[in-house]
């Protein structure tokens, strides 16, 4: 996942969970505006700490799995 779909992301979350900015801000303990930034991708970094809170204000956890290889084609496809 790319930095800027994180951002989409949680801006989808928080709009089926029917929160504003201001109220996911502040469950999250950040600014507004740093939340915005983040939605709109224009933020560079973001703590780990803040990314935690929130997904903790958003009730949501972090999965994390190995990168799978990405292929064009199936090779097992190709008839020999």
């Amino acid at each position: 996942m790319e930095f800027y779909e994180i951002g989409e992301t949680i801006k989808k979350v928080r709009l089926t969970k029917k929160l504003t900015q201001s109220e996911l801000a502040g469950k999250a303990n950040i600014s507004r505006q740093t939340l915005a930034k983040l939605e709109k991708g224009s933020i560079d970094k973001i703590s780990l700490q803040v990314f935690v809170k929130l997904l903790d204000a958003l009730e949501y956890q972090l999965h994390i799995e190995e990168k799978k290889p990405f292929y064009y084609f199936d090779p097992e496809s190709i008839q020999r």
